[in-house]
């Protein structure tokens, strides 16, 4: 992912990341499928996760793996908006260029 690439995160004014995600769930396996350009112009992280949309059992598997792509601890992984929608919206608590850096590594190896 270059500089020019539309990004799925942005830097929150505190420090850390926002990132949106567009999730799919009760897949095969938790997943990176890629970024994607919606035709709205929102740029997102499209991620498979296993766990089935009842009771916020998605939700928190998304926070689960996604902690687990960046080596965060879960309590890092915060769900801003989104916990009915498949595009949800996560506030990430670390460095931001520590973070921007693996999500760029994740979002290339993606494809």
């Amino acid at each position: 992912m270059n500089a020019r690439s539309p990004r799925p995160f942005e830097q929150v004014a505190g420090g850390g990341l926002r990132l949106r995600v567009r999730v799919t769930p009760k897949a095969a396996h938790d997943r990176v499928d890629g970024v994607v350009t919606r035709d709205d112009g929102l740029c997102v992280l499209k991620l498979r996760v296993r766990a089935v949309p009842d009771k916020g059992a998605a939700n928190r598997a998304v926070i689960a793996f996604v902690a687990r792509l960046l080596g965060l601890p879960k309590r890092d992984v915060r769900l801003v908006s989104g916990a009915a929608a498949r595009v949800k919206l996560l506030e990430l608590d670390a460095d931001a260029q520590e973070l921007a850096a693996r999500l760029c590594s994740i979002c290339d190896r993606a494809g």
